[in-house]
């Protein structure tokens, strides 16, 4: 029979994900690689799917002249080479292989960890000069000492599984991954501060983003424990590399190892005239290993994808009838902003997430609007790419469970959507309806009533309820010149508490949000946009 489905090939992969698309008869994989933008454009119109590597270059040009095109297949982690708000808008699934190297970057990162100790690097450049001093080189034991895994997704994960199997002592940071999952994988929960006084080597796991970036700085740095070293074999920038060479020179850490820098090559840095540096040249993926698992992994998911619908992986929306949009996405969006705002006023590792329909909107489907109220959730926490493919696979890997429940009968509103979050043992419950079956509102926050556009920034506070806290935050955003859209006051009925939610008209610096939180009335405040 004739091929249902065909493939460009752009990149080289490995032979063994090649065999995989040509052993199936539905598909036909065709391999033409080096094709600049125009020759791209001329050809894509010919293919259902389309597999890259890093180097090819999926722009707007090729995504509007892809007239059959349904998935973009990147052959590894990144996909900063593929234009994804034109294929999302385009109806065009992308999807990547992110765990298809996770054993190979982190293996890396304990060759670093045990390079740096032993000062392999500088001990074979010796022997091969001719020296022989080998107390010149003396190094220091792993096992017994603590290490700091900074990001625990799946390569901190398998890092910390192999330092606790050379008998380390292993703490753990990530905001968004619960202590128990954690402990599972042999570290123990800690914060950075902890982490970094306490280490006596660090290693990154962590993405980049404005968030992140220096994340590393020269007052983490100078907190970090005298003689620490540290790893990086994540991402460049998330280390300020001046401050990096600050504190080698100075002696306050004994080295680093790097494999990714803020510039890559590192041309001209001073970090390459350091003894106590070990470079790599990004060598993440590079095992023979790796490259077939990407290329079996993206060969795999390509063809269930193009067979069955199914993309685990897929880094952006699927296509969404006009009928499913009709019908749900009006809850879609309220759940969407839901999600964000619990997840924002949950400060903590989340464990569960119930979802629970009232009224008319319980006769529908109600896994989009779950989905989305995920999706809401972890976009508030996490900085990669979250969308309805990816968001149960992400909480199941922080530890999230996920419930839904319907009740057809009306609860103070038509139709409601009310989520609850568990959270270090408090329960966070949010609520909102829509008016006139399109417009979202915001109804309700932990029992207290309140009206509110769920769009924005907005600026929550709990606090004693007494006179004095509502001119104290209006003090405060005046000085920022900040305007205020729209306040709303609930006060509890049965306490001395009260909530205040404000929209806002720009969002708060970190230090107006410090003298915020240090006013004495203040038991929370948490600034986020909607």
């Amino acid at each position: 029979m004739s091929a249902l489905y065909s493939v460009l090939i752009a990149d080289p992969i490995h032979e063994s994900g090649r065999n995989i698309l040509d052993s199936d008869a539905r598909i036909r994989a065709d391999v033409e690689t080096g094709l600049d933008e125009g020759a791209l454009v001329a050809r894509i119109g010919d293919y259902d799917a389309l597999i890259v590597r890093s180097k090819t270059k999926v722009t707007r040009p090729v995504i509007e002249a892809a007239s059959r095109l349904r998935a973009v297949g990147r052959a590894g982690i990144g996909v900063d080479n593929i234009d994804i708000p034109s294929a999302t808008e385009r109806g065009i699934v992308v999807f990547n292989t992110p765990d298809a190297n996770a054993t190979t970057t982190a293996e890396l990162s304990i060759a670093h960890l045990m390079s740096l100790s032993r000062n392999l690097p500088q001990a074979d450049r010796a022997v091969r000069g001719g020296e022989w001093k080998p107390a010149r080189y003396s190094g220091v034991e792993l096992s017994g000492k603590t290490i700091g895994v900074i990001g625990f997704g799946t390569i901190g994960r398998l890092v910390a599984e192999r330092c606790a199997a050379l008998k380390m002592r292993v703490l753990a940071y990530d905001p968004f991954v619960a202590p128990e999952i954690m402990s599972g994988h042999g570290a123990e929960a800690a914060n950075l501060e902890t982490l970094l006084a306490s280490a006596d080597y660090v290693t990154l796991h962590c993405p980049l983003s404005d968030k992140t970036h220096h994340l590393l700085d020269a007052r983490r740095l100078a907190s970090m424990k005298p003689g620490a070293r540290i790893v990086n074999c994540a991402r460049g920038g998330l280390i300020d590399e001046v401050a990096l060479l600050d504190a080698l020179r100075n002696g306050h850490l004994a080295g680093a190892a790097l494999d990714v820098y803020e510039a890559e090559p590192p041309t001209g840095s001073a970090l390459l005239t350091l003894d106590n540096v070990v470079f790599t040249p990004h060598l993440g993926a590079s095992t023979e290993e790796a490259q077939q698992a990407v290329s079996l992994r993206i060969a795999e998911d390509m063809i269930k994808f193009l067979t069955t619908g199914a993309a685990e992986t897929a880094v952006n929306l699927p296509r969404v009838t006009a009928d499913q949009l009709t019908q749900t996405g009006p809850y879609q969006g309220l759940a969407y902003a839901l999600g964000r705002l619990v997840g924002a006023l949950c400060e903590g590792p989340i464990s569960r997430l119930d979802v629970h329909l009232f009224g008319r909107v319980a006769e529908l489907d109600s896994r989009p609007i779950t989905a989305e109220a995920l999706v809401g959730l972890l976009s508030q926490r996490m900085t990669g790419r979250v969308n309805r493919v990816n968001a149960g696979h992400l909480a199941r890997e922080q530890g999230i469970e996920v419930t839904e429940s319907r009740t057809e009968e009306a609860r103070d509103f038509v139709s409601l959507v009310e989520i609850s979050a568990q959270c270090c043992g408090q329960t966070t419950t949010v609520a909102g309806t829509l008016l006139g079956g399109s417009h979202a509102r915001l109804v309700r926050i932990d029992g207290y009533d309140v009206e509110a556009v769920p769009k924005g920034n907005f600026l929550f506070t709990r606090h004693q309820d007494q006179p004095g806290v509502v001119g104290a935050l209006g003090s405060i955003l005046g000085r920022e010149n900040i305007n205020i859209s729209r306040m709303q006051v609930g006060v509890g009925y049965d306490s001395d508490t009260a909530i205040a939610l404000i929209s806002i008209s720009a969002s708060l610096s970190a230090a107006a949000m410090d003298e915020i939180r240090s006013l004495p009335p203040i038991e929370q405040a948490v600034g986020f946009a909607l």
